[in-house]
């Protein structure tokens, strides 16, 4: 991963910070030499995107490309995580019922694999770079067999969060570029495509979270599960936990034009390691149509995603997944069309640490064209 620019008005002077880092694969495909790299760069950044959509994932414009690196590259989870300074089960596991008391036990075993309850509680922040290559199929019939097109799309992220709820991530995939981020009272994102609009909502965590890099929020996440059986992935074992979210909080992220009807996520714990191998979650939501005067035809648009987690590596005694796939089915259906798409997404994490010195409120505040939600 690159992480410095060379300074091309000054062979003597300071190295360019970047502010993502990229792969070097990126970073030499945007140019000849460092002078042209570095200006191709800060005009992909600007948004000054070139004019050839050959490959970004076979998508017909750039709002649509950005649609899908929000998508597969940094979705939100419905709920709202809540992360204390110590991790607590709400009911003890022998007044409750056996799907809840099997899941909080699956927990317990999950947070010894993890490192221990001490382990989790010494994480008050951390960071990760890394990055992820993408490829794609174009919207297919429903009754199509999809099959990929276009070229691999490598990018890089990185992400800084502090306990409670605070955290910022950073894409770059193309040279598009998707900033999130929750200050803790409202989460938000934005893009290169749009620079001076921001979308807001309630506070969410970060879908990647779950992919192994934040065992805490993942305890938290599926302390209010059920079980709801066992099933063989890869050759292991696993434990099935499984957690619906709530009507209410599902009518809190509604918008005039959108209702998400469900979010369901599952997590897949192996018997033999304890670990979560598997994080998988539906989304469906209903849209109203965007043809004027049409208030009665709705779009429904469904998303699965299937994240596969590996490479767990012990980073400051704590087991932190390193690597992973996650595979995205979007369907879009109604009105007489039934589409389908699939994209894949690789990562890996090149650099993770906790406990980060400096990690202020201010590296965590939204864009400032955004107005305070009511």
């Amino acid at each position: 991963m690159r992480k410095l620019c060379p300074n091309v008005e000054n062979a003597k002077g300071l190295e360019t910070v970047l502010e993502v880092p990229i792969p070097e694969k990126m970073w030499t495909k945007i140019g000849r030499n460092s002078s042209s790299r570095w200006k191709n760069l800060r005009a992909l950044m600007n948004a000054q995107i070139s004019k050839d959509k050959s490959s970004h994932l076979k998508t017909s414009s750039n709002h649509e490309f950005i649609a899908l690196l929000k998508l597969v590259g940094s979705p939100l989870i419905p709920q709202q995580v809540l992360q204390s300074h110590h991790i607590t089960f709400v009911s003890p596991l022998t007044n409750s019922p056996i799907e809840l008391s099997s899941a909080k036990y699956i927990v317990q075993q999950y947070i010894a694999a993890i490192g221990g309850i001490d382990a989790l509680d010494s994480m008050k922040s951390m960071y990760a770079v890394g990055q992820v290559r993408m490829i794609g199929s174009e919207m297919r019939q429903e009754d199509a067999k999809l099959k990929q097109f276009g070229k691999t799309e490598a990018g890089g992220f990185v992400l800084w969060q502090k306990n409670p709820n605070l955290w910022h991530f950073q894409l770059v995939v193309s040279g598009y570029k998707v900033s999130a981020g929750c200050d803790g009272n409202i989460t938000w994102d934005q893009s290169t495509s749009q620079p001076s609009h921001a979308n807001k909502g309630p506070p969410r965590p970060l879908r990647r979270f779950f992919q192994g890099l934040d065992p805490r929020c993942t305890t938290n996440l599926f302390v209010e599960a059920i079980c709801v059986g066992e099933k063989t992935l890869n050759k292991q074992e696993c434990f099935l936990l499984k957690l619906e979210t709530s009507q209410d909080i599902l009518e809190s992220q509604n918008t005039p034009q959108t209702e998400i009807i469900r979010h369901t996520m599952w997590g897949y714990f192996s018997q033999r390691t304890g670990l979560l191998i598997k994080f998988e979650d539906n989304k469906l939501v209903k849209m109203k149509s965007h043809v004027k005067g049409d208030d009665d035809n709705f779009v429904f648009w469904e998303t699965s995603i299937e994240s596969l987690i590996e490479d767990y590596r012990y980073v400051n005694g704590v087991n932190i997944a390193h690597g992973g796939k996650s595979v995205v089915m979007l369907y879009r259906y109604g009105m007489e069309i039934n589409h389908k798409r699939r994209v894949e997404e690789t990562w890996k994490i090149e650099e993770i640490g906790f406990n980060v010195c400096g990690l202020s409120m201010d590296c965590f505040l939204p864009p400032s064209d955004m107005e305070p939600m009511e």
